[in-house]
């Protein structure tokens, strides 16, 4: 591990800690009084400073992963097309006549699932074919978002976020946390 790994890995272990304790212990922090006007008191005032510094970090920690994402993008040089949710997708080897996807479908897939630096954590050749009824399974929310742009028979690659994959602590098995993944999915 290089000495800027170390740094990087340390970065975002501190976000998430404040993070996590932005979410525990800040509250909203103003109140108002009968006139209508905000009460000033020096306590809420530091406690927004702390929730507006926090909000900062993770703003950070989301367009370091977005940048991330766009250079995997720009590198392979595909036309991923990138949702409303965050999710991308790109399309490599379309079904001729299949259905389109779409909520309460039941649907099979062969997948591989990487880390943006290629790193294979999981696949349908070792696990087996994944089958699930989109939006009611517990699965990645990406997955269920990503595959309704797709058709039966599609052949495509999902890049989901970290948010829409395993959030903040990774599978705690192969996926880190706060670690975009890449599906490449073939749809049954």
């Amino acid at each position: 591990m290089t000495r800027q790994d170390v740094i990087v890995s340390f970065n975002v272990k501190t976000a998430f800690l404040f993070l996590v304790l932005a979410v525990i212990f800040l509250p909203a922090c103003t109140s108002e009084n009968k006139d209508g006007g905000r009460v000033t008191d020096p306590a809420k005032k530091q406690d927004a400073g702390i929730r507006d510094q926090f909000m900062r970090a993770n703003r950070q920690l989301v367009d370091k992963e977005n940048d991330e994402i766009d250079y995997y993008v720009r590198s392979h040089k595909l036309p991923f097309v990138r949702t409303s949710s965050g999710v991308r997708y790109h399309v490599y080897k379309p079904s001729g006549k299949g259905d389109s996807i779409r909520k309460n479908m039941q649907i099979s897939m062969d997948y591989e699932v990487r880390l943006l630096d290629g790193t294979l954590c999981y696949s349908s050749k070792e696990d087996g074919r994944r089958s699930f009824i989109v939006e009611h399974e517990d699965i990645e929310s990406g997955i269920h978002k990503g595959v309704q742009y797709l058709k039966r028979g599609d052949q495509a690659l999902l890049i989901i976020p970290s948010p829409l994959a395993h959030g903040l602590l990774g599978d705690m098995k192969k996926i880190p946390p706060q670690s975009p993944i890449i599906y490449d999915v073939h749809i049954y």
